[in-house]
């Protein structure tokens, strides 16, 4: 039966099964009181394979898009109702429904049953019981399962790029966090923004545009911080600086940020950190490519101080198997770079306090400090001497000189409502895997920390609505509902026995689908969407980078295409994911992204062909790189040492150029008429605060206006290690 693409929303419901029987059992087509009384001493006696625990998923052809929990004591009759809401961009055939039994060590097969994709099209609630078949699709006795679907079609939505069309945009549908209105939100760009920097960008005011500085405000937050202060991090480093600028100095802005979270917590300051706590430095487990955190260092730091530092491992949940807990623990991260305090309100005199909130890509750590110069060489003798960066070389250090890898990443600060979810997501982390009870009891302090509320008026212009998104499970967060129907009234997703927050895709989808004319994305990395990669050396269905934005760009842009519209995706990302570009690890993302945009551009290729347009198919999606170059000046740092000869470390060094690493997770999508000049003034600075181009936690933010904003990738445009002339 011949594919056919499904392009929108999947409603499904899997109710139950019936007559299950069981090949991997020799009791497997027993009466079901006999398997049950067989099970059950199995359990008792500790021989044999015990209870079967039964779960059931959605899968569009191969690809997995839904799964339920797993149902234990009902081998014969298991039943999940759950139901599912799943946005789809595949080529199906059929709707298969495969029910499995969970193995401490993957899983094992029962049957499938298929629904044909061309019964859905119409928009119809399906509600039936579909035979289970075997791997022949020969019907296995009785066994049937109960489901119910309805498809609704993306050229149908009523939204379909039509942008966001009223200020009453309630936000993106079926998430944890709603949409908050009357915030304040502070953008910023890079750690910090030196004074003769500043392009002049006029705004619709008559003013120009006056920049904020992330690091110092930070530093600002914490010094004035009374009762909380609140710090998660993929990586925390005790030893930075958060203020470096000669020019702008700070009283006490020396200190080190190890010091000045002592001296807060000494001071009756409740301060709490989860900090990423890296398995992978087990010997065992080690691999290349993998970044030194600190970790150890930091938790070693603040041991017996008034500070409470927890090492927070990216722990698996209770339903995976053996093997995908050993891959959750020692693969997986926990990403949030979150700064949450009390802080004075803004008119003087008063004693009462607010939540204000950071959040975005840049870590407290080394390496992170930069401006929108990016020097490689420049600053090796001031502000980067005693945080040299440079994980790309072997070997790579401050006595061998330059270039530092310049670092480019946005973050936010944000005020009112939205500023308590980012709370909220820290004490739900906290109770999870913090230990002690130690979060501070704000209703014991409602007389002094006002409770969440506006801090605009919706007729100011700088009143923002605001959406907090992320990827997070039940694993890492406390206070997730239990049931499949609560989670599902929560916007999470179940599935074997977890509960998922999944919102960032989500958002990501809504965006995409909304957008009308362009979108500008820079990310770290660019890759998914695998289930349609091509299968050249690989089979794609055992690769589980399955989420589906790639696949939504490409579909939008062949949807302008066959409407014969104009529209661009813009894409900036690393030259190559951060680590030697020779290592495995390395080389085994640079050959996912390329997959992914093989996979994109042929679906722009064949839209172009299909339509007999002439076009470069780069006119629709194109790839940007960021790099620097620097002439050498005199007074400028001598290393002690050199590179090695013939290595990338000393060409490198001799070219005076280096890419700039993109680790910002950011999309701009043109969404409505009345915010153009708004998008154009933030490209303006993203363009000009970069301009020696060629051109990890997601939030979304609405402006009244309204647009999308996003935080939380390769194809060299510059040669790095060449020896062109300056």
């Amino acid at each position: 039966m011949a594919q056919i693409l499904l392009h929108g929303t999947l409603h499904a419901t899997i109710f139950e099964a019936e007559s299950l029987s069981n090949p991997h059992r020799a009791t497997g087509g027993a009466p079901k009181f006999i398997r049950k009384l067989v099970e059950g001493i199995e359990d008792t006696v500790g021989i044999g394979k015990g209870t079967t625990k039964i779960y059931a998923t959605v899968d569009l052809e191969k690809a997995r898009v839904g799964r339920t929990r797993m149902v234990s004591n009902e081998p014969v009759n298991p039943r999940w109702y759950e139901s599912f809401h799943i946005y789809c961009a595949h080529m199906a055939a059929d709707v298969v429904f495969t029910v499995k039994i969970d193995n401490p060590i993957g899983a094992s097969l029962i049957g499938r049953a298929y629904l044909p994709v061309e019964d859905i099209l119409g928009g119809d609630e399906i509600d039936k019981w579909l035979e289970i078949c075997d791997e022949k699709r020969e019907p296995i006795g009785d066994s049937k399962i109960h489901v119910k679907l309805q498809y609704f079609d993306v050229g149908k939505d009523r939204n379909w790029a039509r942008g966001v069309r009223s200020t009453k945009y309630p936000g993106v549908p079926y998430t944890f966090f709603s949409q908050r209105q009357g915030c304040k939100v502070t953008l910023y760009q890079d750690a910090h923004v030196p004074d003769n920097f500043v392009p002049r960008i006029p705004l619709a005011d008559g003013k120009n545009y006056e920049p904020h500085r992330c690091w110092e405000d930070i530093f600002d937050a914490i010094s004035k911080a009374q009762h909380l202060i609140y710090i998660t991090g993929w990586s925390v480093y005790t030893e930075i600086t958060l203020v470096r600028d000669t020019s702008r100095p700070k009283p006490g802005g020396d200190v080190t940020l190890g010091e000045l979270l002592k001296r807060k917590a000494s001071e009756g300051v409740r301060v709490l950190m989860l900090v990423w706590d890296d398995r992978t430095s087990v010997g065992l487990l080690k691999k290349d490519g993998l970044m030194a955190t600190h970790d150890e260092e930091t938790a070693n730091y603040f041991h017996g101080t008034d500070v409470n530092c927890v090492l927070c491992p990216r722990n698996p949940d209770d339903s995976g198997s053996f093997v995908q807990d050993l891959q959750i623990s020692t693969m997986f991260t926990h990403h949030q770079k979150i700064v949450v305090v009390d802080h004075e309100l803004p008119n003087e005199g008063s004693q009462q306090r607010r939540i204000v909130s950071f959040v975005g890509g840049i870590d407290l750590c080394d390496g992170r400090y930069d401006t929108q110069y990016h020097s490689l060489f420049r600053t090796l003798d001031t502000v980067h001497h005693d945080d040299f960066h440079q994980p790309n070389f072997e070997g790579g250090s401050i006595k061998k000189g330059g270039p530092r890898e310049p670092w480019h990443d946005i973050h936010s600060r944000l005020e009112g409502p939205i500023a308590w979810d980012v709370l909220y997501n820290f004490e739900q982390r906290w109770r999870k895997q913090g230990g002690k009870d130690l979060l501070v009891r704000l209703r014991d302090l409602s007389d002094i920390i006002i409770p969440p509320s506006p801090v605009m008026f919706p007729e100011d212009r700088d009143t923002w609505n605001v959406q907090l998104f992320r990827s997070i499970d039940g694993g890492a967060a406390f206070g997730f509902p239990e049931t499949p129907d609560e989670a599902a009234r929560a916007g999470l997703v179940s599935g074997k026995d977890q509960i998922i927050d999944r919102s960032i895709q989500d958002a990501y989808i809504n965006a995409i689908r909304r957008a009308k004319n362009f979108i500008y994305i820079e990310n770290q990395y660019f890759l998914g969407s695998s289930y349609d990669w091509k299968p050249e050396g690989i089979k794609p269905e055992d690769i589980d980078c399955l989420h589906l934005i790639p696949k939504e760009l490409s579909l939008k842009i062949v949807s302008k295409i066959e409407a014969g519209e104009r529209f661009t995706v813009y894409v900036v990302v690393p030259m190559w994911p951060e680590g030697v570009p020779e290592s495995a690890s390395v080389q085994a993302i640079l050959d996912w992204q390329r997959r992914t945009m093989d996979m994109m551009y042929t679906d722009i290729t064949q839209a172009l062909e299909a339509n007999g347009i002439q076009a470069n198919p780069k006119d629709y999606l194109t790839f940007f790189c960021l790099g620097n170059r620097e002439v050498k000046q005199e007074g400028e740092y001598q290393p002690e040492e050199h590179p090695e000869p013939g290595t990338d470390y000393i060409r490198a060094q001799e070219a005076r150029r280096f890419m700039i690493y993109v680790h910002a997770k950011m999309m701009i999508g043109y969404l409505c008429p009345l915010v153009l000049h708004y998008i154009s003034f933030l490209i303006s600075l993203i363009f000009n605060a970069i301009k020696f181009t060629n051109i990890e936690y997601i939030f979304y933010m609405f402006t009244p206006r309204p647009c999308f904003l996003s935080y939380e990738a390769c194809i060299s445009v510059l040669p790095v290690f060449g020896s062109e002339p300056l």
